[in-house]
């Protein structure tokens, strides 16, 4: 780097590159190169190598055996870097000067945001599972709500971030530099809470803030049972630059390793993207629909899936031509074509609501989806359609409109869309959460004034799904989403004006003529590096309920196993337990712990464990977090740190 920090990456190159120039793909991640991402990263970047590219797979700065500090996620140091990283690529002599930038998460991100730097070797890039808006759309905050996932994924993050470097790499340096990384390591969960709002923090990366910044050609690619299923239809109506936009109904993860099925040979594809890019070669990709997306049919509720029965099909662009709103009034107890007389219904929902939701981001682990809705609904004001005499396909994003009134200056709304079966069950088809005090958007919260009626709006995730001729389409407001989100100080009864609120759907039309779209194969990836698992990841999600206390627990296991990987012969584990407790009718007894431990180890003298502990807490107008962690070398404790960060609530 121009500041002399060195950066650690595995370049994968065609034998003739260096009398053959090559362009050259970069993934950009912290996730440790030569070990944590090396499986995944030996399905894709050989093949991609073997298709006449250089692939590289580089560790940002202060992770893996990259030299320097880790400050932020999408910090302008870690942007700044990727954009030399691309120069430098460009300049080499096995590279013909054309780069692209491909990743998934937090590549996926990152990817949009050094495209929007410009830099001049950078033609096109690939981005996966990832967002516009850091703010609205990412693991911190929803609706203006703040999101267990931060203490979630901050703990995890800020653990990985503790990770020492590789002595192979470095040599004997290593122990100093990973005492370095320790004392320096941020608290992100922290420093993500601080941020309540929509300031300089998130709107610093977040592409929708100028969307002509970028210039590469974007191909972006969605799941629909990823935590990020809104990014890219906004990306499709707002990107200028040349774009192709694939939704599956996938999880978090690349499409040709992704549940449900079907998988794709995602690789293929992907290869014609470079090729019309970076070799000039025309592959007839861009002669093909703008988006193109699965359209869900109607399941079973259950919390994994293997596969989605659906079929693939295609918009022009988006908006598309082929949906058109179809407004439905929530009436007195259903859901109805035209409104009918004023009333007003109350409700307050159970601290404990929310309990079904499932992830926020499931992986296509068990246990990660929502589980029947009855439960759930039984929790819920809801509305419903009679059974539909014909089908009904959607595709976007339903938008509930509720005319209300509270008894509290603050509270979160938690809206869900679902399909009933004829015989009971009840699947969520998409959600909502949207925090009342940010009804005037989310610069500037404001207190609601208790007894006051309210027009506000509560978009739900984008979707793509069938509701079958027989079933009942119907929609549920709560006042609670635990353990989704931290619950507002007090329980908050609201008021609902039925007759004045409605539903918009999203109804998509089959046009008079469906594009036929190429076959997108099975999936196909280079051989898969040599393991030795000694532990298999495991994920599990129980709950448990003392009836004499009131409390209610939510323990989800997330469970990366252990291994050893042939190659470098170095054996690594992770293991997080995130738990969530909260007493009946006492939103200020909510407790969220998340226990984190990652072992990397080589035998005779190589072994290393980080051990941490983040607790969040609340009062009425504070956020109070403690943290604890422990880094081990050869089994004795070599350092240790405890710390105390108090917030302020800001509408939260």
């Amino acid at each position: 780097m121009p500041d002399g920090v060195n950066l650690s990456a595995t370049i994968w190159l065609p034998e003739d590159a260096e009398t053959n120039p090559v362009p050259a793909v970069l993934e950009f991640i912290p996730y440790r190169r030569r070990d944590f991402t090396a499986a995944g990263d030996a399905l894709h970047h050989p093949y991609i190598a073997g298709q006449g590219y250089a692939a590289v797979r580089c560790d940002i700065r202060g992770n893996g055996d990259s030299e320097g500090l880790f400050d932020d996620e999408y910090s302008k140091q870690e942007l700044d870097d990727g954009y030399h990283v691309l120069e430098w690529l460009a300049k080499q002599s096995w590279c013909s000067g054309n780069t692209g930038m491909m990743g998934i998460s937090w590549g996926g991100f990152n990817c949009l945001q050094v495209a929007a730097l410009r830099p001049p070797s950078l033609k096109a890039i690939y981005s996966v599972c990832s967002t516009d808006d850091r703010y609205s759309d990412d693991v911190h905050y929803m609706g203006g709500c703040l999101l267990n996932e931060n203490i979630s994924w901050g703990a995890t993050m800020s653990t990985f971030a503790m990770r020492p470097p590789d002595p192979d790499v470095v040599g004997d340096r290593w122990y100093d530099m990973w005492l370095q990384r320790l004392e320096n390591a941020p608290n992100l969960v922290a420093k993500w809470m601080s941020h309540q709002t929509r300031d300089q923090q998130w709107t610093h990366g977040s592409v929708c803030e100028d969307y002509d910044a970028i210039q590469a050609a974007v191909y972006a690619v969605g799941g629909w049972a990823d935590g990020y299923t809104n990014s890219v239809l906004r990306l499709c109506e707002g990107i200028n630059a040349p774009f192709r936009g694939l939704i599956g109904p996938w999880s978090h993860a690349y499409p040709w390793k992704a549940k449900p099925s079907p998988m794709i040979n995602g690789l293929k594809d992907l290869c014609r993207w470079w090729d019309h890019w970076l070799k000039d070669i025309d592959t007839g990709l861009m002669e093909e629909p703008r988006l193109r997306v699965w359209m869900q049919d109607s399941v079973t509720p259950l919390t994994f899936y293997s596969e989605r029965p659906g079929r693939w099909m295609s918009e022009p662009s988006w908006p598309s031509p082929n949906v058109t709103p179809e407004r439905l009034y929530l009436n007195d107890g259903a859901l109805g074509r035209k409104p009918k007389s004023e009333k007003f219904i109350q409700h307050s929902s159970e601290v404990i609501s929310g309990v079904t939701h499932g992830d926020w981001c499931p992986y296509g682990y068990e246990a990660e989806m929502p589980s029947d809705q009855r439960e759930e609904d039984g929790r819920s004001l809801v509305f419903e359609l009679p059974s539909l005499s014909r089908k009904t396909e959607i595709l976007g994003a339903p938008v509930l409109r509720l005319d209300l009134s509270c008894n509290q200056e603050n509270a979160v709304i938690y809206v869900r869309l679902c399909d009933v079966a004829p015989d009971g069950p009840s699947t969520r088809v998409t959600y909502g959460v949207f925090n009342l005090t940010h009804r005037n958007g989310h610069k500037d919260p404001k207190s609601l004034d208790p007894g006051k009626r309210y027009q506000v709006e509560v978009p739900m995730n984008n979707i793509a799904h069938v509701f079958p001729r027989g079933h009942r389409i119907r929609v549920t407001v709560q006042t609670a989403a635990w353990p989704l989100v931290w619950p507002s100080p007090k329980q908050a009864t609201i008021t609902v004006t039925t007759g004045l609120s409605s539903l918009d759907l999203p109804v998509r039309s089959k046009p008079s003529k469906e594009i036929g779209l190429p076959n997108l194969g099975k999936a196909v990836t280079a051989e898969p590096l040599a393991i030795v698992p000694t532990s298999v990841p495991h994920r599990s999600r129980t709950i448990r309920r003392d009836f004499v206390s009131g409390e209610t627990e939510v323990k989800m296991v997330k469970s990366r196993g252990r291994y050893l990987m042939k190659d470098t012969q170095t054996e690594i584990a992770g293991d997080s337990v995130e738990t969530y407790t909260i007493k009946d009718s006492k939103p200020l007894s909510a407790r969220a712990q998340v226990d984190y431990s990652i072992l990397i180890k080589r035998e005779p003298n190589w072994d290393t464990q980080i051990k941490t502990c983040f607790i969040l807490t609340a009062t009425e107008q504070l956020l109070n977090l403690t943290t604890h962690a422990e880094a081990y070398c050869k089994g004795a404790r070599v350092w240790a740190k405890s710390w105390e960060e108090i917030i302020m609530r800001n509408g939260i």
